[in-house]
């Protein structure tokens, strides 16, 4: 407990460098913007989840965004922003339907989709409207009676614990989703600050940015929540096929586009159990995040993603 005192106030009194500028947008959609991270080649829009900041996409020397960027790809991101009041009507299906998909009709050429956490579950019902070429999605839930029963049950508490707050704010806070987070292995959440205490250097760097990352982010808008929390973990509509997008029920194998899924057998907050079963499927035994970020993650992830990308547009 003294190691993780430790940690915890070297966490809190790190320097912190300012972080980078935004990236030019191309198209902006209220508090959303869609941001151009340069390349040539077939457009690639990413799609990151409404919970947290995109930055993990774009962390430091582990961004995988400048990675593909240099790897004869157009890079473009939706960055969500912080929702503004029009935005606080808007659920999951909303959000596809007002930001993702005049974005990607915005870029002028067909893109290929990739989607992180829920914005692969996004990512997916737009690939049946715009001009996309191909859908890949990296730890995207569809399937949600796949979570855990307990998971399930102490989502739900969440939710109606938060629920009369969230109607009053317009917004469900960043704050009590966090709580979720942490529920999940509270040792390791002690754990890891504990080791912090005794790291030096690019490790010690690296763990800030990721932990400021996890501890940032805007409020999801209440109707997103309500929608996240009701439709899709209670009711699972997405995997039973009554979720509905632009007036359509979306099925994820009617799709005419390929797709890839990559599938973490280790994650915790997106177990695989409720992944897409659709398409060519990828598993990789790094968690959630470390997927994307982590020292394994150019070489179990980054480098399949951008083959199968390769090869899909070579078919094309």
């Amino acid at each position: 407990m003294q190691r993780a005192l430790a940690g915890l106030r070297k966490y809190q009194a790190f320097p912190r460098t300012p972080p980078p500028a935004p990236m030019p947008a191309i198209a902006e959609a209220g508090s959303a913007a869609l941001r151009d991270y340069g390349g040539d080649g077939p457009a690639l829009l990413l799609v990151p989840s409404l919970i947290n900041p995109p930055s993990v996409l774009d962390m430091g020397e582990r961004s995988l965004l400048r990675w593909l960027a240099g790897r004869g790809r157009r890079v473009l991101l939706v960055d969500w922003g912080w929702p503004d009041a029009a935005r606080r009507d808007l659920s999951v299906a909303g959000h596809v339907e007002t930001i993702l998909l005049p974005f990607i009709e915005a870029v002028g050429a067909p893109v290929d989709l990739v989607g992180y956490c829920l914005g692969g579950t996004m990512a997916a019902a737009a690939a049946g409207f715009g001009p996309v070429r191909a859908l890949a999605t990296l730890a995207a839930p569809w399937h949600f009676a796949g979570f855990p029963e307990q998971a399930r049950a102490d989502l739900a508490a969440l939710w109606a614990g938060a629920r009369t707050g969230a109607q009053s704010l317009g917004v469900l806070p960043m704050e009590a989703l966090q709580s979720a987070f942490w529920g999940l292995d509270p040792a390791r959440t002690i754990a890891k600050f504990a080791d912090f205490a005794a790291l030096e250097g690019a490790a010690e760097r690296a763990f800030v940015a990721l932990e400021d990352w996890a501890n940032d982010g805007p409020p999801v808008p209440l109707a997103a929540a309500r929608e996240m929390f009701e439709d899709f973990l209670a009711d699972d509509r997405p995997g039973t096929g009554r979720w509905r997008v632009g007036g359509r029920a979306i099925d994820p194998a009617a799709l005419a586009v390929p797709q890839l899924h990559i599938v973490s057998a280790t994650d915790r907050i997106v177990p695989a159990a409720s992944a897409f079963t659709t398409g060519a499927r990828i598993e990789v035994a790094s968690g959630h995040v470390g997927m994307i970020v982590g020292a394994r993650a150019p070489a179990t992830v980054w480098e399949p993603l951008a083959a199968w990308l390769a090869s899909t547009g070579n078919r094309a």
